[in-house]
């Protein structure tokens, strides 16, 4: 069971003690029990936040026996009741939902691990966790059974006596990040973000590392819209099922109004107001239940803010979309245009396109498969999903104002989606908002959200709108800088000319041939370099 500790491990240890856990002794526990990840890593970081394998050992088998104990597996349910019967009350882990009586005039929850539909709980517990009456969230959760109750005609005789969510009680989370962060080169943070998530870095491209990095982007930048198209198994929907609970997935089917933004028969506040990101997995199958369902939706991913008769509500949930691809990328432009996985009624909608912030090229990412997993050091995901979450409280765009310039060829949507990946990207880079951000550090995320909102604007253009014709997005850096053009490396083919300019000292020309030789079209290179002494 012993790991080598390598130099970012032993960072880590020091800057974030009692916050990480080995991300091996995570997959230990995975499938075994019931429960997502994150579960299982807040049991871990509470027992196991250690480098002395003495402690890990015994915090494992503390570990084990709290998952066997409380966690329900498939047909073991009725044995849970019984116990709760034998005993007055039983502890148990599960997701708990609540939804309002109408008949009783009381609240009922929903553990689904037990299939109890009916199960007590006091207003004052509901009102406190409002989620649960959503999408729920993972609890330790106390059930009681009350035979007396049990004796009455349509009795309930179980009910909740207590609950406990499966995450940090500690809420003051950024200052140890602060602190934590400055022991970190730029290179080893970024490393070790992407360990805490499960992945090993070194076993990913430079390339993929900057997509991984742009995945975190919408748990840490409010209102933050993006689309991941690309092969399957590449881990879209991981970040939404296994690391944050303050992320939803919706996966297929009908996706209603009501659940989504408001319900208007009761008032009931939706995902939106509840999560910090909204997941749609397998986008191409998700419908809305209401013909207008999409222009709401286009609403809310422009202004934040949704209608419920006369009153307007504002909620800061993102919206992600993840699909797969049918064929590769290069088809795929082919046939038609990058959005083509999106339902129908998003398909060829440049408005609603015009939403998106960025669009992440899933096809730049490997398939997840064991070689790609970490064995080393990770923030435990309560913790890392805790910090995200209040980082969205927080814009990263004051510290660059005046760094750096657009370009004419940007719109205010443009500019918006850029500004908003940036800040994100700063967020996760340089959570500190008093830590001067490197100039390196500026134009990467900058590069790479102008990248991802092309990506975007270029589809528009394919449709054939002629508002979106000018796609050369560029920039330049300071007061004198140079205008760079920032490109999508799909489009980019060596057997053809980009419509964009090339940078200062290079030139395409043509020489008209004679002589014998043929006329032919060149690129010229300048360059400058140290000269021999010899006149």
């Amino acid at each position: 069971m012993s790991q080598q500790l390598d130099p970012i491990d032993t960072i880590a240890a020091k800057s974030f003690e009692g916050y990480v856990v080995r991300k091996d002794l995570v997959r230990r526990f995975k499938g075994q029990y019931p429960v997502p990840t994150y579960v299982a890593e807040f049991l871990l970081g509470r027992y196991c936040a250690s480098v002395d394998e003495e402690e890990i050992a015994e915090g494992l088998g503390i570990v084990e026996r709290q998952l066997a104990e409380k966690t329900v597996r498939a047909g073991e349910h009725e044995s849970f009741k019984a116990r709760a019967k034998e005993k007055a009350h039983v502890k148990l882990i599960d997701i708990i939902t609540a939804r309002l009586d109408a008949g009783t005039d009381s609240f009922l929850a929903t553990l689904p691990s037990l299939q109890l539909k009916d199960v007590r709980i006091s207003e004052e517990m509901v009102h406190a966790n409002e989620r649960m009456l959503t999408g729920g969230f993972y609890a330790e959760v106390e059930l009681a059974y009350d035979p007396t109750i049990a004796q009455e005609k349509n009795g309930r005789p179980f009910g909740i006596d207590s609950l406990r969510e499966i995450q940090l009680s500690k809420r003051d989370v950024l200052p140890a990040l602060y602190t934590g962060r400055e022991a970190f080169a730029a290179e080893e943070w970024r490393d070790f973000l992407i360990r805490s998530i499960g992945m090993e870095p070194e076993r990913l491209t430079p390339r993929a590392r900057d997509m991984v990095l742009l995945r975190m982007a919408p748990f840490v930048e409010r209102n933050y819209n993006m689309v991941e198209l690309g092969p399957r198994g590449t881990g879209k929907s991981h970040l939404f099922q296994q690391v944050s609970p303050y992320a939803h997935l919706i996966s297929g089917g009908k996706a209603t109004v009501a659940r989504m933004f408001v319900n208007n028969a009761n008032g009931q506040r939706g995902l939106v107001c509840q999560y910090d990101v909204i997941g749609f997995d397998e986008i191409s199958g998700v419908s809305f239940d209401q013909k207008d369902g999409v222009n709401i939706m286009k609403g809310y991913m422009e202004s934040g803010e949704f209608s419920r008769g006369k009153e307007s509500i504002r909620a800061d949930g993102g919206v992600v979309m993840v699909g797969n691809f049918e064929v590769d990328v290069q088809h795929q432009q082919r046939v038609g245009h990058l959005f083509g996985p999106l339902p129908p009624e998003m398909r060829n909608d440049t408005a609603f396109m015009d939403r998106i912030h960025a669009y992440l090229p899933g096809w730049d990412l490997p398939k997840v498969s064991r070689d790609l997993l970490t064995n080393h050091f990770g923030l435990v995901s309560d913790f890392l999903s805790e910090c995200w979450n209040q980082l969205r409280r927080q814009s990263r765009q004051n510290l660059f104002q005046g760094r750096i310039h657009l370009g004419g060829a940007l719109s205010g949507r443009d500019t918006t989606g850029v500004q908003k990946t940036v800040s994100g990207l700063i967020k996760l880079m340089s959570p500190d908002p008093n830590t001067p951000v490197p100039e390196e550090v500026l134009e990467w995320a900058l590069r790479l959200a102008l990248e991802c909102r092309r990506r975007v604007k270029e589809q528009q253009k394919r449709i054939g709108s002629a508002e979106f014709r000018n796609t050369q997005f560029s920039y330049s850096m300071g007061d004198d800088g140079v205008e760079k053009f920032v490109a999508t490396p799909e489009l980019y083919s060596e057997n053809s000319i980009s419509s964009d300019p090339l940078p200062p000292g290079q030139a395409w020309v043509i020489a008209p041939g004679g002589g014998g030789e043929s006329p032919g079209l060149y690129r010229v290179d300048i360059t400058e370099g140290p000269g021999s002494g010899v006149k």
